[in-house]
This record gives structure tokens, C-alpha cells and sequence, in this order.
């Protein structure tokens, strides 16, 4: 038995439903790196980049093309991300602070989101071997990559916009055989929400608008 086989296995069953093991650990490690993007940790990136690369198999044996580019967005968007923070903070070390977006970075996400969102869609529903639900696969396909990037960019809107994709979701993995990512996203629903207030409190005016300053405390 390979790697993939042991990740594509059944952890256990709840409900009539089986759970994949690479559903299950990359759910956790997504929830982990969640909870970190909560504290600006620098350490949300990695773990978002090890729950990507375990999740593509489980969007793979679903047979969710937008799961799996959704991934593969994920471990790419964490790789800039972290180098994102990194580069900011001093010594290497940090915590992001973080700022609202203004109008134009508002409108350039909603409407990036919107055209990504038709432009996949399209996509997916010419090939319908990329997924069998074009249009919600495509909608958190690109909510994703956009929730990731105002999130790189210590935008407070990458919390609304998980929130956004969260309720797409959760009917998406239920109905697509992932039965603890629809559990997950329930609980990634409530944590968003935490997450969200947490942010907003600590939002501050920057003497750089348009790029994140990073404190000296460890992250």
C-alpha cells in the first residue's frame, strides 16, 4: 500500500459517511493554521501549506478539480504569504498588524472574485471531468485564492471572504462524500467569526497603506 492509498483510506465512520484519513489531517492542519492566522503567527503558513498538499488527495479521490486547484493555489499563495511576512518583520520574526482595505482593494476582490468565479465556472462546466459541480467547485476555487491573498496582505476582508466561502462549502464537501470537511467548515465558521473580532481590534493606521507593518513581538 502507498502513501496515497493509506491517505485515501478510511480513517473511520460517522453517520453512514466514511472519513478519508486526507480529509481528516488536512482539515486539522487547516483548522491549526486558522487558529495561527488568528494570532498572527508566522506559523499559519506552513501549516496552511502541509493541510494543501494532504488535501489535494482527498479533492482527488472526490474528483473535485476546483478542490484540488484550490490546493494548489493554497501551497502556492502560502509560499508568498510567508515570504510576504517574513520579509516585513524584523530580524524574521513578527506579527502582522493589520489594517481594513481600502475602496479600490475592495472592489479589485470582489470583482476579481466575480470574474475568477465565471471564467473557472466556464471552465469547468466545458470539461466536466474537471468536476461535477462546476459552479460552487468554482466559486471556492477563486474565494480561496482571494481569502488567501487579503490575508498575505493583513486585509481584516480575508476573514468575510472565508466566511463567504464557508458557506459554499460546507453542502459542497457534504454532498461530494467529505464528510469531515463539511464538519470542518462548520467549525472553521465559528473560528472565522473569532477571528474576525480579534482583527478588528486590532486594527491600526499604518504610515505605509498599502503594505503590512510588522511588530517586533514573536510570533
Amino acid at each position: 500500500m502507498t502513501g496515497v492509498d493509506w491517505l485515501n483510506g478510511t480513517a473511520f465512520e460517522v453517520f453512514d459517511q466514511h472519513v478519508i484519513w486526507s480529509d481528516m489531517i488536512g482539515n486539522l492542519l487547516g483548522l491549526t493554521a486558522l487558529a495561527l492566522g488568528w494570532r498572527r503567527s508566522m506559523w499559519t503558513w506552513p501549516a496552511q501549506l502541509l493541510s494543501g498538499a494532504v488535501l489535494i488527495t482527498a479533492y482527488l479521490s472526490a474528483q473535485l478539480g476546483g478542490g484540488v486547484g484550490k490546493q494548489l493555489l493554497v501551497v502556492g499563495v502560502a509560499c508568498w504569504g510567508w515570504t510576504r511576512w517574513r520579509n516585513g518583520s524584523r530580524g524574521g520574526t513578527g506579527r502582522i498588524t493589520v489594517r481594513f482595505a481600502t475602496w479600490p482593494e475592495r472592489i479589485a476582490l470582489v470583482g476579481g472574485t466575480a470574474a475568477g468565479t465565471l471564467a473557472v465556472g466556464w471552465l469547468f462546466s466545458a470539461f466536466p471531468t474537471l468536476s461535477w459541480n462546476p459552479w460552487p467547485d468554482a466559486y471556492i476555487f477563486v474565494g480561496t485564492l482571494a481569502a488567501m491573498v487579503a490575508q498575505a496582505r493583513g486585509l481584516v476582508e480575508f476573514w468575510f471572504a472565508w466566511l463567504a466561502v464557508d458557506l459554499v462549502g460546507v453542502p459542497l464537501a457534504l454532498t461530494s462524500g467529505l464528510a469531515f470537511s463539511g464538519l470542518v467548515y462548520c467549525i472553521y465558521f465559528a473560528l472565522v467569526l473569532l477571528g474576525l473580532r480579534a482583527w478588528w481590534q486590532r486594527t491600526r493606521s499604518t504610515t505605509s497603506p498599502g503594505r503590512p507593518v510588522l511588530e517586533g513581538a514573536a510570533a
